[in-house]
């Protein structure tokens, strides 16, 4: 478990990028597909060949302007793009179109919640759009490295915040939160595995007392966001370690080895006039009018924390239930339509965060793919609220049957094969006294007091009655039957 210094503070500004969900890239026809051929989605803008020019997707500006007003930043009015110059061999131009110091969106923030429901609102620098480089693969030729560049020109918003983040937990929260916004926004997957979300971490620290910010490394290309808190926490003891060695921090930038836990030197931190930012001669300034602005305002789903603060405000949920309903815009809206038809909200919640979302993992796939109705968990959960079946009759025999499209009533399901709940008492009685019967020492054991025993004779009472004993009743009949037998002696 990770101790943060208490002589040191620390101050951590990350810069995620985040790969658009559009169908073309930014500046050509190409298809922004993951997971070709290498190579195989490229054309002679794309590749840098001279005398082509850019032309912008549309697209992608919506999309900014849709994170900029769901993070509460300003929307400029003009914008335009910029060269950054520098050359790797995954960057066919020798320099990519950018925006420098006219992005498309100013400050707003990105509210985090702790595990304890603390909430801090990080601010935002700016949003910005740029082109992604190509991919560079260094593991399949011992000789030399490979160039995929699918990938060059893919859309990308860059969100840079503010110096503020204070832990590496507060990091791994906010870099959790971007990510579930693009998704509920529907301009991204935020898939780090694929690359659709990767992170650079600006990481400083300083005597709790001081005013000013120490050096800061840039730790590059974290694409998970376990290592993103990992590497700060490397990279803190490591500046930590150096000062108290009465060494200085360099400005570098720095690479993370998620294997090895380990930080290796990539180069010196370039500055940005390193980088000879020009406005690019090829693209005009863009004007956005305010309509535009207030149709995408309108197409707006809920937020992700609206709808937490929904769940815990207005239903009563808990912080940790409340989040887990909120992480997907799907399952929210789920959730949302399921509590409309019934009062049940935490047994409607525990069906959400269990058996709905087992199987959403277990098969890999969406809430419309996996085949169930809002109607038919709510109508799941009023029976085993009301007494009509038994949970585990309704999770385990009625809830696979919804699923399988042979029948979509919960309750005819029940009727048709015998499983509404058992709940006379004579049946139940002759049913328990048989197996207490069965299991005289046990059945000596609980009358002593073991009552963890009453479980052993449920799973049997099941058994025998196929899941259909009301265990209310039951449990009543149970303990009924050993008073009595206490009294006999």
């Amino acid at each position: 478990m990770f101790s943060q210094s208490e002589k040191y503070a620390v101050n951590i500004g990350l810069e995620i990028h985040v790969q658009l969900s559009t169908q073309s890239k930014t500046f050509s026809a190409d298809s922004a597909a993951f997971g070709r051929e290498p190579n195989t989605r490229v054309n002679v803008i794309s590749l840098g060949h001279p005398g082509t020019l850019p032309k912008l997707n549309s697209k992608v500006v919506e999309y900014a302007v849709l994170l900029g007003l769901a993070t509460k930043s300003g929307i400029a009015r003009n914008f335009s793009f910029a060269r950054k110059n520098y050359f790797y061999t995954d960057l066919p131009k020798g320099y990519q179109i950018s925006q420098d110091k006219e992005p498309v969106c100013l400050g707003g923030f990105i509210r985090i919640v702790d595990e304890e429901g603390k909430r801090k609102d990080i601010r935002l620098t700016r949003i910005h759009m740029e082109e992604d480089a190509g991919k560079s693969i260094h593991d399949q030729d011992p000789e030399f490295s490979k160039i995929d560049l699918n990938r060059a020109g893919v859309p990308l918003l860059e969100i840079v915040s503010e110096p503020e983040i204070s832990s590496p937990l507060e990091a791994y929260h906010y870099v959790s939160e971007v990510r579930r916004l693009v998704r509920h926004l529907g301009i991204s997957d935020g898939n780090m595995e694929e690359g659709s979300l990767r992170c650079d971490a600006n990481v400083s620290i300083r005597l709790k007392d001081a005013v000013q910010l120490g050096t800061r490394t840039e730790i590059k290309n974290l694409n998970s966001i376990n290592f993103v808190k990992k590497a700060i926490i490397k990279e803190m003891k490591r500046q930590e370690e150096l000062i108290e060695s009465g060494a200085a921090v360099m400005r570098q930038t720095l690479g993370y080895n998620s294997t090895t836990d380990e930080l290796y030197l990539l180069r010196s931190k370039e500055e940005a006039h390193d980088y000879r930012y020009f406005p690019e001669p090829d693209l005009p300034r863009f004007v956005i009018g305010e309509e535009y602005i207030q149709n995408i305002k309108k197409q707006m789903a809920v937020l992700p924390w609206e709808w937490q603060d929904r769940f815990s405000g207005e239903m009563g949920l808990s912080g940790y239930d409340a989040a887990l309903l909120a992480e997907e815009k799907d399952l929210a809206q789920f959730f949302s339509e399921i509590t409309a038809l019934t009062p049940h909200i935490k047994a409607a919640a525990n069906w959400m965060i269990g058996p709905v979302r087992s199987l959403l993992n277990e098969r890999k796939c969406s809430l419309s793919e996996l085949g169930i109705k809002p109607s038919q968990i709510a109508r799941l959960v009023e029976m085993t609220q009301n007494g009509t079946v038994n949970l585990n009759v309704a999770q385990q025999q009625i809830l696979p049957i919804l699923l399988s499209g042979v029948k979509d009533d919960p309750y005819e399901i029940a009727v048709e094969h015998q499983w509404l709940k058992e709940s006379d008492t004579e049946k139940i009685r002759s049913a328990l006294l048989e197996i207490l019967a069965r299991f005289p020492d046990k059945a000596e054991d609980y009358r002593k007091g073991k009552k963890n025993l009453a479980g052993l004779f449920m799973g049997e009472l099941m058994k025998k009655t196929g899941g259909k004993a009301d265990p209310k009743v039951a449990m009543e009949i149970l303990n009924a039957i050993v008073s009595e037998k206490k009294e006999e002696r």
